[in-house]
């Protein structure tokens, strides 16, 4: 009966199994920021705010920074955390030196991207392809870590910034010292021109005293199958 209903609902799209927190990211997630104490959150590449939304309706209560350098996305960030007084909004994108530059805006907004975007993601997700460039400061996260960050706040950082993640951390050396986790996209494939794999951004961490605790799905190519991307918790173990 059990198995009959199970295999009913799954030609609809659903799949009923006993719940284990370990296979839920949220849940894991939260866990590790307890266990942690994190306290103070930056998150690099906001867009509209979901991942700090995500955070809130996950039971997190802490101070979030965050930082989305396109104007039309920064409108709906603001918009978001204006009733939040620990929810801090920038509009300026992070990388490896102070700068100006210019970002590509993609037509679904979350994929624009300093750099440029391959045949590969577009083929995958049509909506991301470049419909247009904007100005856009650039800092580094080492010039703004110390003036918001207490010595004793527990910090986490996550980057999402369409294959900028690698320029990111080059520009927060200084910083990673004082942080205790972080988040970050990380592609199995080259979707943008010039971004480091998985593999290069793993070992990058690692050598700053970084361990890859936790992988979940990000990105598909829905007409394969085929996994594009992935997100990493890394932890000081």
């Amino acid at each position: 009966m059990l198995r009959s209903a199970k295999a009913f609902l799954r030609k609809w799209g659903y799949v009923v199994s006993r719940y284990d927190f370990r296979l839920d990211p949220l849940a894991v997630r939260k866990q590790l920021f307890e266990t942690r104490g994190v306290n103070l959150v930056y998150d690099i590449g906001a867009n509209a705010g979901q991942f700090a939304l995500e955070l809130r309706r996950s039971g997190y209560r802490g101070r979030i920074i965050s930082f989305e350098p396109l104007q039309s996305a920064f409108g709906k960030l603001s918009e978001a955390a204006k009733s939040d007084p620990l929810w801090e909004t920038r509009d300026y994108a992070l990388g490896h030196e102070e700068s100006t530059a210019e970002i590509n805006v993609a037509e679904n907004s979350w994929s624009s991207s300093l750099l440029g975007i391959l045949p590969a993601h577009v083929s995958a997700a049509p909506r991301s392809a470049y419909v247009g460039t904007q100005p856009v400061k650039v800092r580094t996260l080492d010039s703004v870590f110390f003036t918001d960050c207490k010595p004793e706040d527990h910090t986490f950082v996550k980057i999402d910034t369409q294959g900028f993640t690698k320029r990111v951390l080059e520009g927060s050396e200084k910083s990673l010292a004082s942080v205790r986790g972080l988040q970050i996209e990380m592609s199995l494939v080259q979707l943008y021109e010039g971004e480091p794999l998985i593999d290069e951004l793993v070992s990058f961490l690692r050598g700053r005293g970084f361990t890859l605790v936790y992988v979940f799905p990000e990105f598909f190519d829905e007409r394969t199958g085929q996994q594009l991307q992935v997100n990493g918790l890394f932890f000081r173990l």
